[in-house]
């Protein structure tokens, strides 16, 4: 059975400013390269900080349309990255003093949980998320079994 998520994997149109973006202000270390059998650079796995091994998987050359030309609300597939963080003000201030532009600044969600909202550098929707004990999510987990 499914016992967690080890990566996702996005396409980067300018790969060094992927890194830089997720390494530089986000926190993830460049995990390792993976270049197709004839050399040329193929995939760059970016590891989240945390406990548990998850990774960012990078793809190199895409040229396509970006993330933030599609309507997320209307376009099947990919909708947004979620990324847990300890303290969504501090976070977010953190965020700004390395240049990184806030979509949405901090708020409470619906579901209970401090949110705020950033893009990547291909336009991909980046959510933070500060989990609270009363919300939605955990008052739920509390109920399980």
């Amino acid at each position: 059975m499914v016992t967690g998520i080890i990566h996702v994997a996005y396409n980067a149109k300018d790969m060094e400013a992927s890194v830089n973006f997720y390494c530089d202000k986000l926190g993830f270390t460049r995990h390792v390269d993976i270049n197709h059998k004839d050399g040329s650079p193929w995939i760059v796995y970016l590891r989240v900080p945390s406990a548990i091994p998850q990774y960012l998987e990078l793809f190199y050359g895409q040229q396509e349309r970006p993330a933030s030309d599609l309507n997320p609300w209307t376009t099947v597939g990919y909708n947004h990255l979620c990324l847990s963080v300890d303290d969504i003000e501090e976070t977010c201030a953190t965020l700004k003093s390395k240049g990184v532009v806030l979509d949405k600044e901090p708020n409470l969600g619906d579901d209970g949980n401090y949110q705020a909202w950033i893009h990547d550098p291909d336009g991909n929707r980046i959510e933070l998320m500060q989990m609270m004990p009363n919300s939605m999510q955990y008052s739920r987990e509390k109920n399980l079994p």
